[in-house]
């Protein structure tokens, strides 16, 4: 394979850089003088090239530098790389060694090492883990201009043991500029900061939101020698965003080394200038919306009731305008339809902010890796991320911000199609209503569409461009007009005003979006796993009982087309393979038998708390305790992998036995 001339030139420089770090060049004069010395016979003249390579290898010194310089050349015939431009990442989620990666020399990376964790007082009392023993770890997820990494997990300690390197690469995005290495000016011009969210996962696999930090990495611009080494505060989540979690170590290289630094003076300006102009629009955006505010406030009296959402804290309690957690996001090739988005934003789990003691919801929208990296949130995280991925196929879509029943605060998302109609999505359950308003002039006797979406009243609806508050006599959901350009029914901001400080690069203090992550789970293994474990649940459930279990294999397996059929009409509306299930299993059981069967689904892998869901359902109990003549059991799990390590886990126990009246 030959290279063209610039990347020929810029390999051997590196190779060049390597040689002058490790001195070799000196090392080389020194033995060359001994071999002289010591080898070159009175009668010689000059000694031949292969002599000096000989020397050079008997005293290690090729070995050392090729070591140095790690090539990776393994199984390069019998496993082509899958992606030419894969991000660069030293870490395997499922090993603790660290794996070679191929680099390219044309192009520029930032390497972040995290050297360990102190200060973690919530853990001051945690003993120290036993070999083998289960234990809550902390994982530390990483994303840098559409790259994202994940840290090996290491046990919970006040002095956590994160020893983890990144290999972030540095890139421009403008047109032209993509190929070149870039150089110092330009990445001090890349405002990007390296967002870093760290997860505790408990013993049960439940996952909590530690902190979420914005680190500033263009310090190491203007640092002796591209090195230098920083000192991490976290801060808590939520009501705890002004106490310090812990500390971590990291050091920030550049690779290839820089040819020419910056002062630290021109860094910390370009920052400061940038914060300024941050603040500054921000602060314009605020005195914007303060005045379209009195302004809404002017038309009716009871808007001030009304719910008009323009900021919303993120999980470090800062107020953000509510479009910045909106962006058309694509999936790529991870998600299809928007049907099977609705389906994997369903599929991710459903829980409300934390909050000590009473006094009703805490609010807190997260980021979009927070919420991905979590694997779960509230119904806004929901909201936002369906709307995101309906914008990135191509939908005019909003999230709605209003109430459901007994005036409970709730978030939805609404499509517009391009013949007037509007569909609700429910984020939580990926369930889609059509909304027909009533008119309310019309005459009592009239017949009116009954509407089935649990929705009661509107107040704003937005997306990553549009913020429109509901102007209309009555906020209730089944009289609304959604007619978004009837200025008289839906108040509009500015777009101008919102793409200033909500549009990607606008300021540096809006988060990036990071892209979607492949599953990393085995839908085949952990369906397996999952069902031998329930196997054994139900058989000491039932020795317990003083009844004995035999299980029937091939009723178990005829179990899987239904589950299969029952995924797909979550993610399609489409019923289909009914009938052929139903077939099966009048072939499978014998005339004089009666078979009963009972399907659940959960968002969840965790079989014992599964059992324990079902026993509490009397038909699933009536199952499992079945009592009779020549008594079958059969139960089938079919896990469907979604991005992010989201799953939808249908579980189906059935029993066949002989009546006997």
């Amino acid at each position: 394979m030959s290279l063209p001339a610039e990347k020929a030139s810029e390999l051997k420089q590196l190779i060049h850089q390597q040689l002058n770090k490790m001195d070799v060049h000196s090392r080389i004069r020194e033995i060359l003088a001994e071999t002289i010395r010591e080898e070159l016979a009175p009668d010689q003249q000059q000694l031949s090239t292969e002599d000096l390579i000989k020397a050079l290898k008997r005293r290690g010194i090729i070995d050392d530098v090729m070591k140095e310089l790690n090539f990776v050349t393994e199984n390069v015939d019998q496993e082509p790389p899958t992606s030419p431009k894969q991000p660069a990442g030293f870490i395997d989620r499922q090993s603790t060694l660290l794996k070679k990666t191929n680099i390219d020399p044309t192009r520029r990376y930032l390497y972040l090492q995290v050297l360990g964790g102190k200060a973690f007082l919530e853990h001051l009392q945690e003993p120290e883990p036993l070999p083998g023993q289960i234990c809550s770890t902390f994982t530390l997820c990483l994303h840098f201009r559409n790259q994202r990494f994940r840290s090996k997990p290491v046990p919970c300690a006040c002095e956590p043991d994160f020893h983890d390197g990144f290999l972030l690469e540095v890139h421009r995005e403008s047109l032209g500029d993509g190929t070149r290495m870039a150089d110092s000016t330009t990445m001090l011009s890349i405002s990007d900061p390296v967002h870093m969210v760290l997860i505790k996962t408990d013993i049960f696999g439940e996952t909590t939101l530690v902190a979420s930090y914005f680190l500033e990495w263009r310090s190491v611009l203007g640092s002796e020698n591209g090195v230098t080494n920083l000192t991490v505060e976290l801060m808590g989540v939520g009501t705890e965003s002004k106490v310090s979690v812990g500390i971590l170590n990291i050091k920030l290289e550049m690779y290839p080394p820089l040819n020419q630094m910056l002062s630290q003076e021109v860094v910390n300006t370009q920052l400061a200038l940038e914060r300024q102009k941050t603040a500054e629009r921000e602060r314009l955006f605020l005195v914007y919306a303060k005045q379209w505010w009195r302004e809404y406030l002017q038309i009716r009296p009871s808007h001030n009731s009304r719910l008009v959402k323009i900021f919303a804290q993120d999980e470090n309690g800062i107020n953000r305008p509510v479009c910045s957690y909106v962006r058309p996001l694509r999936a790529g090739r991870l998600l299809d339809t928007p049907r099977q988005a609705a389906r994997f934003v369903n599929v991710l789990g459903y829980e409300r902010a934390p909050v000590i003691g009473g006094g009703g919801k805490q609010e807190q929208w997260c980021t979009l890796l927070a919420f991905l990296c979590r694997n779960k949130g509230d119904c806004e995280d929901h909201a936002n991320l369906l709307c995101s991925l309906l914008l990135g196929y191509g939908l005019e879509a909003f999230v709605c911000v209003g109430t459901k029943a007994k005036g409970v605060p709730h978030a939805w998302v609404m499509t517009c199609g391009t013949d007037g109609t509007i569909t609700f999505w429910e984020s939580l359950t990926g369930h889609r209503y059509i909304h027909k308003p009533v008119n309310p002039d019309e005459s009592p006797l009239a017949e009116q569409p009954k509407p089935l979406y649990p929705y009661r009243t509107i107040g704003c609806v937005f997306n990553h461009h549009m913020f429109l508050g509901n102007c209309q006599p009555s906020d209730s959901v089944e009289v609304c007009i959604f007619d978004l350009n009837d200025e008289s029914k839906w108040k509009p901001m500015s777009e101008e005003a919102i793409k200033s400080v909500c549009a990607p690069g606008a300021t540096t203090s809006l988060p990036p979006f990071p892209p979607l992550c492949a599953s990393m789970i085995d839908a085949s293994v952990t369906s397996n796993e999952m069902e031998m474990q329930l196997r054994l649940l139900v058989s000491e459930h039932r020795k317990d009982l003083g009844l004995t279990t035999i299980w029937e294999d091939q009723l178990s397996y005829l179990l899987s087309p239904a589950l299969a059929s029952y995924e797909f009409e979550r993610t399609t509306s489409i019923s289909a393979g009914n009938e052929e299930f139903q077939d099966a299993i009048r072939r499978a059981v014998p005339d004089g038998h009666t078979f009963k069967g009972f399907p659940i689904h959960f968002v969840y892998r965790n079989a014992r708390r599964a059992f324990a869901t079902c026993l509490r359902s009397p038909f699933c109990e009536e199952i499992i305790c079945c009592r009779g003549d020549q008594v079958r059991l059969a139960v089938r799990v079919r896990v469907f992998t979604y991005p992010e390590s989201a799953c939808a886990v249908w579980i189906m126990f059935a029993c066949k036995y002989r009546s006997v009246l």
